[in-house]
């Protein structure tokens, strides 16, 4: 019995995120062709690009094949054409519908600085050279939707605004075995970040995450770590960390600390995964950390290498195609090597490119590892 491709939805978006996912098709079929990995691959619209044309950020029937295909790789969302929208029609809806709905709660962010590249960090760069940091942040749960929460007027006429930190015990355990699981694939180090010194919800955190590893994961290494200390450690010492997890409001912080420590947004892969059912798939939506970039769109400009680096990771983690996803990353680490460099990343000395020109120069050089 043949066995079928894997699907993917591509979701372009808006702004730069056509061009970017234009050479990541260049890269599927590259390796169609030249290492017999097929997909079959649909497109849609999400963000401005589908309101403009189906007056909704998300329309019912992309949402529905997202929760059919394998994996969705979206591009951008946003830029000031939909800015005096409603909230609820805003382009960034689509995206938070799709978290949503898909029920991904496991938001995966590497922080890895190239070679290359590790002058571009504001960090010395013996403190960042050769860093990988892997941050997963839950995703569904903490303050971001905790109840009650608002704003309300007191009988004295002063305000309070209110926001609930709230989690359960299988929320917590979840996205834990999902960070043991990936240091199992990595250093097998992971450091479990809360405020278990003022937060009730952090002590609960700390008590879940050390139980699973107690039951499922002694193998492992497991540190525990406060959050404002975290965020210390990533700017003295960020290559002490191999896995980091952490809730939804300090995974948002820590994540985007931990960002910087590279140099270029433009380089930053995600990916953010739900529960795994009992056929072994689990949903899954990849995506590059940058925006839009609308002042650039169209230009050339953009650098294609984050999108790139995202397809990579779902490679890894949605097709178990380790060794595919590695040949893309050794593509992307010698054209970094060889000098090219896009706008975004562009140093003295480097040879600027445009989109196009980066994704030929990758396609050049996968021919050359496959060789």
């Amino acid at each position: 019995m043949a066995t079928r491709n894997k699907s993917i939805l591509m979701l372009p978006g808006d702004g730069i995120g056509r061009e970017v996912m234009g050479e990541v098709r260049r890269i599927a079929g590259w390796l169609e062709k030249g290492r017999g990995v097929a997909f079959d691959i649909s497109e849609g619209l999400v963000g401005g690009a589908s309101i403009d044309e189906h007056n909704t950020p998300l329309t019912d029937e992309t949402m529905a094949e997202a929760m059919e295909v394998d994996a969705v790789l979206l591009g951008a969302v946003g830029g000031p054409k939909w800015d005096d929208l409603d909230f609820a029609l805003k382009p960034e809806r689509g995206l938070l519908r799709l978290r949503k709905e898909m029920d991904l709660f496991a938001n995966l962010r590497p922080a890895i600085v190239f070679d290359a590249l590790a002058e571009a960090s504001t960090l010395k760069t013996e403190l960042v050279s050769g860093l990988d940091i892997m941050i997963i942040r839950e995703l569904t749960g903490g303050v971001y939707f905790g109840e009650p929460r608002g704003i309300e007027t007191l009988p004295d006429g002063s305000r309070r605004g209110v926001n609930t930190q709230v989690y359960t015990t299988p929320e917590i355990q979840r996205v834990a075995r999902v960070a043991f699981d990936l240091a199992r694939q990595r250093e097998g180090r992971v450091c479990s970040v809360e405020k278990a010194n003022v937060m009730e919800s952090g002590v609960l955190w700390r008590q879940e995450v050390q139980k699973v590893y107690d039951e499922e994961y002694a193998d492992l290494e497991l540190t525990h770590m406060y959050a404002d200390n975290c965020a210390m450690q990533l700017v003295r010492n960020p290559k002490q960390f191999d896995v980091i997890v952490t809730d939804n409001l300090f995974g948002d912080m820590l994540s985007d600390e931990a960002a910087m420590l590279t140099g270029s947004l433009g380089m930053l892969p995600s990916a953010s995964l739900g529960a795994t059912d009992a056929t072994g798939r689990r949903r899954a939506l990849y995506e590059p950390v940058h925006g839009s970039a609308p002042d650039i769109a169209g230009s050339g400009l953009a650098n294609p290498l984050a999108c790139l680096m995202s397809f990579s990771m779902m490679l890894r983690y949605s097709f178990d195609l380790a060794d595919d996803a590695e040949l893309i990353e050794r593509a992307v680490t010698n054209v970094l090597d060889g000098g090219l460099r896009t706008a975004d990343i562009m140093q003295e000395g480097k040879a600027k490119v445009s989109t196009g020109v980066m994704g030929d120069a990758l396609l050049r050089e996968l021919d050359k590892l496959a060789a």
